[in-house]
């Protein structure tokens, strides 16, 4: 893929994106961490489809949604004590059947070797998000790997944005948010940063309805976006 400035405007000057659902489809990891869980407490397993639309608010979270599927309710004590052995199990679980997204290496390449400042800014937690980009040969391309244990808030909060921005040395203004769910164009517009929605992502609202400056089907459409997004109203 080769990029270039549009129109001669040297914007953005950052590319934020999310992981899961954006650049990786780990849902397939994520499921087998689940139901190696979920029969330590004698639940049934749930499906891929199930676990897709858990995913986007971290790790904890998706403990409380799946033992929620099975209707288990947990109180703090227990969801404290079940997301840490998540924890554990996941960690074995975070690249084995994880695949990148359509677009991903090409995008990332592409918009790296054009001076573009790249940083993934994920709920998911830094050192997991650390091993799947080193598994797949992109950390290298990365100006920064915010996750969900980085900051004392996590996305949709602004909090992570706003780091990331000042570790790449930009301004907000000059970054682009990438996402593909509620937390990633909600933590943007809270940001006061553009963003774009990529389909096919974990989202349990329609991507149309996210309330992006632009929606893409895949990453390959990133760059035809981006010069949507800066051209001038007619």
């Amino acid at each position: 893929m080769s990029v270039s400035n549009t129109n001669g405007r040297d914007w953005p000057k950052a590319i934020l994106f999310d992981l899961d659902g954006t650049l990786i489809d780990s849902v397939p990891d994520i499921a087998a961490a689940v139901n190696e869980l979920l029969p330590l407490y004698d639940l049934e397993e749930v499906s891929v489809d199930e676990v897709r639309k858990m995913v986007g608010n971290g790790v904890r979270k998706l403990v409380e949604r799946a033992f929620a599927a099975r209707g288990a309710k947990l109180e703090k004590a227990g969801l404290d004590e079940r997301h840490e052995r998540m924890m554990g199990i996941y960690g074995k679980h975070l690249t084995g059947r994880t695949t990148l997204m359509e677009g991903a290496e090409a995008v990332l390449s592409g918009y790296h070797r054009a001076g573009v400042k790249l940083a993934v800014v994920t709920n998911k937690p830094e050192g997991f998000s650390r091993t799947i980009l080193d598994h797949f040969g992109l950390s290298g391309l990365m100006g920064a790997v915010v996750g969900g244990d980085t900051c004392p808030d996590r996305k949709p909060e602004p909090g992570m944005l706003y780091h990331t921005a000042d570790l790449l040395g930009v301004a907000r203004d000059d970054c682009l948010m990438v996402g593909d769910s509620p937390a990633d164009i909600d933590a943007a517009k809270n940001a006061g940063m553009r963003s774009i929605a990529v389909r096919g992502g974990y989202t349990r609202v329609p991507v149309d309805e996210l309330g992006a400056d632009r929606v893409i089907d895949t990453l390959s459409d990133l760059r035809t976006a981006i010069e949507a997004t800066l051209a001038p109203a007619s």
